[in-house]
């Protein structure tokens, strides 16, 4: 088995860094991501919540791995995460489903609150192999080299989504009822409509009728996954 431990600072506070990372698929940073879905969400008697999604993800074996041994190259994983917002705590912990012979890697995230309006992420990740054949060893440490290298895409990601929802005219959304509750986020407004995401029809006298969506791009798909649904008021 191979470990692999790392801490990480966010300069933004706790709830806008967890809120990305709910919020990072997609990202122009983990085009290997095919889907990711929640299968099931409650709240614990101590007031966690806890999400579980499925994600399914493309890969590719190394080139030196016997043929015909893994029929497809996607994979299953499950998350699993827990939100603690009086300790202002999130723990994740993503393992894959299958291919688990081959190679298992299970990683452990955890973000906490840290002074000065900064978040603090430490990330572990165990790598195992039980493939057998000589080559235990070499797929560990490709798994291991393999996690590493996408570590810094990951963060990058989040670090994306986290730039958006600073950039965006933001309102408050509170969790807990009031806007002084230690769950507190806030997300962007709506933004009007640009003619980078849309065209506007218009009749004979040049009034606008409707507005036509184009065709969107991953940067647009993110930041029209941000948006809230528009207020009935």
């Amino acid at each position: 088995m191979k470990f692999f431990s790392q801490s990480y600072s966010y300069d933004d506070p706790w709830p806008i860094v967890t809120l990305a990372f709910f919020l990072r698929y997609p990202n122009p940073y983990a085009s290997h991501v095919l889907s990711c879905d929640v299968v099931s969400r409650s709240v614990t008697p101590s007031g966690s919540l806890m999400t579980t999604r499925l994600i399914l993800k493309r890969g590719a074996m190394p080139r030196w791995f016997p043929k015909g041994i893994v029929s497809r190259a996607e994979s299953w994983v499950v998350e699993e995460t827990e939100v603690d917002p009086v300790g202002r705590t999130v723990r994740c912990i993503t393992r894959n489903l299958d291919h688990v012979k081959v190679m298992q890697v299970e990683e452990t995230v955890v973000f906490r609150s840290a002074p000065e309006g900064k978040t603090l992420q430490h990330t572990e990740a165990r790598v195992r192999s039980g493939f057998g054949w000589g080559l235990t060893r070499r797929i560990e440490n490709h798994g291991l080299n393999k996690f590493k290298a996408n570590l810094q895409r990951s963060r990058e990601g989040v670090s994306l989504v986290v730039q958006l929802l600073r950039q965006s005219r933001l309102h408050p959304m509170t969790l807990g009822g009031s806007e002084d509750a230690p769950m507190s986020v806030r997300l962007p407004v709506q933004p009007t409509v640009t003619e980078h995401n849309a065209s506007t029809a218009t009749d004979p006298h040049g009034e606008a009728l409707t507005a036509i969506p184009r065709p969107q791009n991953s940067w647009s798909r993110i930041k029209a996954w941000l948006r809230p649904p528009p207020r009935s008021d």
